[in-house]
Parts: C-alpha cells; structure tokens; sequence
C-alpha cells in the first residue's frame, strides 16, 4: 500500500544578486578590457558621461585628481540628497562660455585659429593634418618592390621579378619551388630555370641581407659580409658542412672536424650567432601590445608608497543636467529611465570600489614585500592571497580577482601582481623562502660562476644546500629554465680556459 506524505525541508544556500556577481566580473578585468566595458555602458546610458583619460604618460603629479572622478560615490550620494529634498541639485548659474574659450587667450577671432585646411593668416602657409605626421609603415614586400623599381630591367625581367618577392614568407625566405614560381608567373613562353634563378639572385642581393633564402644556412651565408673578414673563410665552412653543430654550440666537435682552435671556432660562432636568421621578420605588420601598470610604485622622500595609475582611472560621470530634468518631470511611464539612473549611480560605485580595492591590494603587497623593493628579489617573502585579504578585510577570492591582469610598475621594471606571492619553501634553519629569492640566488651564482668551467645543475644544488636552502636538482633545472640560462656545456667559455 502506498502512501503519500508531505516534508518540509529549511535549507540555508548563499545566493549573489545578478548586479553583484556582474561587479565580481568586472573586479577581474585588465584595465583597458574594464574601459572599454564602460564605454559600452556610457553609449547605452544617457545619464552616464565618460570623459577622456590622460595619456599613458602622465604622471600623477601631471593630472588633475580633480577631475578624476574616483570619489563619485560622494558626487552620487549628494544628487540623491538633494532629489530627496527636493532641491535643485545643479546649484548655482551655469557658466556663460564654453571652457575651450578660457584660460588659453585664443577666441574666435584669434589668428592662431584655423578651420579645417585653412592657412595662417601672418604667415599664410598651409596647414597639413596630424595624420600626415604619422609613420607609413612599409611591409617587407613593399621595401623590396621599392628596391626593384630602381633597377633597369624589361617588363618581363621586372613582372619576374616581383613574382619571386611576393612569392617570399614574413620572415623573408623563398619556400616555393621553380614550378611553382613558374606558373605563378603566368609568361608565354613559360620562364626558365636560368630566368627564374637570376630573378632569385636579385632578390638575394636587397636590402636586408639574406633575404629570398631557400634554408637558414643560405640565409646566413648571404649575410657574411656583415662578420670580420678573417671569419669568413670559417664561417662558410661551418654553415655549409656542419650547421647543426652550430645549432648545438659543439664547439668541441667543430675544432676537431676542422682542425682548428676552440677559442677560434668560439669566436667565429660567437659572430654567426650575431646574425639574422629571419631577416624579414623586422618588417612584420603586426602590432606590437604593450601593457600599461594599473599601479605605480615610487620612492617619495625615502619611503615606497603606491598609487593608481592615473592614465587608467576612468572618468565616469553622472550627467547632473539629465538627472535634475528627470526628476522634475518623472512619473510611472518613465520606468525604462529610472532603470537608467539606478544603473548610473551603481555604475559609479562600482568604479569607486574598484579603484580603493586595487589601491588597497596594491599598498598592502607593498607593505609586506618591502624589503623586495629595497634590496630586490633576494629580499621577496613568501606570500599567501590570505594573508593580503586578512589585512585589508575582503574575502580571498577578491584579492584573487585584484591581482589577475593588473600591473605594478616598479623603478626595477614592470611586475604582474601574481608575481608577489608565492608558497613557502622550507629552509635549512627551520624558516621559510621565497622561490623568487631562490632564483635570485640562483642567478647570482651564475653570474659570479667561472666561465672556463661553469656549474651545473647539481654543483648549483649544492651551493643552494650550503646556504641553508635545500633544493632538488629537477627544482634547480626549472628555475635556471624560467631564467632562461643555459645548460653549463652552452656556458663554457673556451676563450676563456685557452686564456
């Protein structure tokens, strides 16, 4: 027999508003990536005015703070005061002129003023636009057109000519076939291989060297010219016979396969090393990201101290004049307004809490990694994300979201703010240290290292040992790699044990 009964359970679950969890998202965003999320929100918002910033150079002495409107939370909370009492939030008389006319001296009727394409009256010479001050770049293909363009050769020889250049790859080398440059040539009577090879030679001989290579050896035997001339003769013989070699920095293997000096074959593989195995690649079209620190640290009158980055504060308004006109006149059909205005004032506390957030990061990292600024990376601590998020009283996570994407600039370079944190590692005298002091010591070992005989990864180990720090050789063989040093045999200096 079945039966049916009724339970009642009370369950206690945690549930994030959709405007908080949108918040949490945005905490996490690079600076440039949030802009670009306000200006989407500014288009779509009439109450909401987003200004311009100052360039990525200016510094925090250079800009107004002012203007800045990272306290409009107080701006928000002042309108709502006023609407509350109904007074008039704009306050006093509007200013009667435009600021562009004031303070510089220039009006209308200024001479120094020009409309587009005009001249100057004193010295009535044209005007030309910012956009013809800026750089034309010139890819690799254009460079070389420019070059064949110069040389006297029949419409053939030339049509030949450019086939050979616009068949090259970005990093300048020719990895298309005679056949296919052939057919690509589109000639009646086809081109032969003598006219194809000729047309390749030109190409070889433009500027930059090596270009229209058919291998990295022939790309570096085009640029010979450009090592001292009692290397040559060497050189030649290694690109030709034993590149590979070259590629393993066997310098060992070299001068016994040519019957020569270790410090000569080092010092001519010191200057083939030098050269430039993609010559094409410095024409390459593509642009080059730089990243802009969110936080910049400075040295004011003997103490660090940490500030935002004004460049990347946004400067995001409320419209005063729209909201006091939508209150005057509001009533229940402008519901899709109010929603407007709600959503302006959020959007402003959200940019102010964000901008205390990452300067409360910011200033505590700089707090407990003091001596790293002082002294440098043998000085880094070991730091957890709850250690910071203790101290300026906010949930791990958020520190978490703080410290992805953002940057500090430092006077020892630019440091991403993951960089400070790390696990601590066990110590021979019972405390703790850092893995960024670790490879600091690491690279100061190196350095100091002889060259004629340079240690190894387990001779490194034991120096580590030896100052208390106990690290595993796979440890040490990691950390050398993320310095980007070399294995000791790529070390050696044989100039140097000759000496």
């Amino acid at each position: 027999m079945n039966s049916q009964s009724l339970r009642f359970d009370s369950r206690l679950n945690q549930a994030m508003a959709p405007r908080l969890q949108y918040a949490v998202r945005l905490l996490q965003l690079s600076a440039l990536d949030y802009e670009q999320e306000l200006q989407q929100l500014a288009s779509k918002n009439p109450f909401l005015e987003l200004g311009d910033s100052p360039p990525p150079g200016a510094s925090a002495g250079d800009t107004d703070q002012g203007a800045t409107d990272v306290d409009s939370h107080v701006q928000t909370e002042t309108l709502e005061h006023d609407q509350a009492n109904g007074d008039d939030p704009m306050g006093g008389d509007e200013p009667a002129t435009d600021g562009a006319d004031q303070g510089d001296g220039q009006g209308a009727d200024s001479p120094w003023t020009l409309d587009p394409g005009g001249v100057r009256d004193g010295a009535k010479e044209s005007q030309g636009s910012a956009l013809d001050l800026l750089a034309c770049s010139t890819d690799l293909r254009q460079h070389l057109r420019g070059q064949a363009n110069l040389l006297r050769l029949s419409a053939r020889d030339h049509a030949l000519l450019c086939t050979v250049i616009e068949s090259l790859d970005d990093d300048g080398y020719l990895r298309v076939q005679a056949d296919e440059i052939e057919a690509l040539s589109g000639f009646e009577p086809p081109a032969d291989a003598t006219e194809i090879g000729t047309a390749v030679k030109l190409v070889q001989s433009f500027d930059p060297p090596g270009v229209g290579a058919r291998s990295v050896g022939e790309c570096l035997l085009l640029q010979l010219e450009n090592i001292d001339a009692d290397l040559r003769p060497l050189g030649r013989a290694i690109l030709t016979d034993h590149l590979e070699r070259l590629a393993q920095r066997d310098v060992p293997a070299l001068a016994k396969l040519l019957n020569r000096p270790a410090h000569d074959i080092e010092a001519v593989c010191a200057a083939l090393r030098r050269l430039d195995p993609r010559p094409g690649l410095r024409f390459a079209s593509g642009e080059v990201q730089f990243v802009i620190p969110d936080v910049v640290v400075r040295k004011v009158r003997g103490k660090w101290a940490a500030q935002l980055n004004p460049a990347l504060v946004p400067r995001l308004s409320l419209n005063r004049r729209y909201a006091e006109l939508f209150q005057r006149h509001q009533d229940a059909r402008h519901a899709e307004m109010n929603s407007h205005l709600q959503e302006a004032r959020w959007a402003l506390r959200n940019v102010e809490q964000r901008c205390s957030t990452i300067l409360a990061v910011a200033q505590a990292i700089l707090r407990r990694q003091y001596g790293f600024f002082e002294h440098g990376p043998l000085a880094m601590k070991p730091l957890a994300l709850r250690d910071i998020a203790t101290e300026i009283g906010v949930h791990e996570s958020t520190v978490c979201r703080v410290t992805n994407n953002k940057f500090m600039s430092t006077p020892a370079g630019l440091f991403e703010l993951k960089q400070f944190f790390s696990r601590p590692m066990a110590m021979a005298g019972g405390g703790a240290c850092s893995p960024t002091a670790i490879r600091g010591v690491l690279q100061a070992l190196v350095d100091a290292e002889d060259a004629s005989c340079p240690l190894s990864d387990v001779d490194i180990a034991h120096r580590l040992e030896r100052q208390g720090l106990k690290v595993a050789r796979r440890t040490v063989t990691k950390y050398r790699q993320m310095l980007s040093i070399a294995p000791a045999d790529r070390r050696r200096s044989y100039a140097a044990s000759a000496a």
